[in-house]
This record gives structure tokens, sequence and C-alpha cells, in this order.
């Protein structure tokens, strides 16, 4: 039997995508284990439901250090202590500088509320209802130095509907992230996934 994986999750926030990680994981039995869960901010909401689910906690504080490279450098530190297979941005509010990216190619990935390569960074869903598109949604994507360009592994789309707001669309696209996201995580952690030429492979075959 393989060795179970270890996952880190970073978050700034309430890390809704990260509960429905931690949920999947321990629902489905993955080979894995949620080593812990950090965030850059001290009151970020998912520390306690992290805590609740015996899952490690830490704090990095952004505001604590006079750089990004020195925040990258104190974060990847603590990150390593766990010894992760795999690295898992939920909600995690900061542009990590291209050494911390590197170090973590190919074992990091990020969940981003838009059909990339369509909106790329912020207020997605804004951008999503001025462009007059019939669709939006999110994908998961390996992490590289661009921001929100890496190699996708997976994405879904949801219609826009008359009537919708920020609000609204945001909502769904949500409620399909909690879906998208731990199924794209288990991929990974069984080693379906391989990267080559900058293009994202899923082994479909069943293990």
């Amino acid at each position: 039997m393989a060795a179970m994986k270890n996952i880190v999750i970073l978050i700034s926030g309430r890390g809704s995508n990260m509960e429905a990680v931690v949920r999947a994981a321990q629902a489905e039995q993955w080979p894995a284990r949620i080593a812990a869960v950090i965030s850059n901010k001290a009151d970020a909401k998912g520390l306690a439901f992290a805590a609740s689910h015996g899952i490690a906690t830490a704090v990095v504080a952004n505001k604590d250090y006079p750089s990004r490279e020195a925040f990258d450098a104190a974060l990847q530190s603590v990150i390593d202590g766990y010894a992760p297979d795999l690295v898992v941005l939920a909600g995690f509010m900061r542009i990590l500088t291209p050494g911390f990216t590197a170090h973590y190619a190919g074992r990091m990935l990020n969940i981003h509320p838009s059909l990339l390569p369509l909106f790329p960074g912020l207020h997605t869903h804004e951008q999503a209802l001025a462009s007059g598109l019939a669709q939006h949604g999110a994908t998961v994507h390996f992490v590289t130095a661009e921001l929100d360009h890496g190699p996708m592994v997976d994405q879904v789309a949801v219609p826009i509907l008359p009537g919708d707001t920020a609000d609204t669309l945001a909502a769904r696209v949500l409620e399909q992230e909690h879906k998208l996201y731990p199924r794209a995580i288990r991929w990974f952690i069984e080693g379906r996934l391989t990267v080559e030429d900058g293009k994202v492979h899923v082994d479909h075959t069943t293990h």
C-alpha cells in the first residue's frame, strides 16, 4: 500500500474550500492526511474549523515581515516542517514570490473562480458579468510564478443567469468549487496527474 501523503492547506479567511477538502478526504478515506492548515491572518475563521477536526494549525502573519520575500521564506519554513507532498491554496490572498513557487513546483495547487485564461486576478465575478458571456466557472491549476497561469488540471462551467449579481454568481460558482477542488486534489494524491509541456494529463483508468 502506498504511503500516506501529507497535504498542507493555506487559507486567509473562512476557508470554505479547505472545509470541502477536509470533508472529502475524511468521507472518501483518501490515502492522505491534512497535515496542517496555515493562515497569514490570525483571525481566519477556517483555523477554528481545522482545529476542531484535529488538524494542526499555524499562523504566519505577513504583516510581521518587512518584505514579500521575508514572509515567503518564513512561510516556506513552517510549511516544510510538515513535509508536504502537496500544498493547497484555498483562498490564500497573497501573491507568492517566484522563489516560493519554484520551491513547490509541481506540488502546489490553486483554485481560481473563473474559466482561466479568462479573468485572472481579483473581482472575477464582476468581470464575468460585465463581459456579456453566457458562462463563468472555476479552474484548478498548478501554481507557477505567473499569477493564475499555471497548467490547468480541471475546470467547471457555471451558467450566467439573467438577473445575476456578483454575489449570486459567486455563490453558484463556489458550490461547484467545493466539488471540483477535492476531486482534483484526490487525482494528485492518487498519482493520476502528469504535466508535460505545460499541459496536465489526467489518468482516468481505475487504479
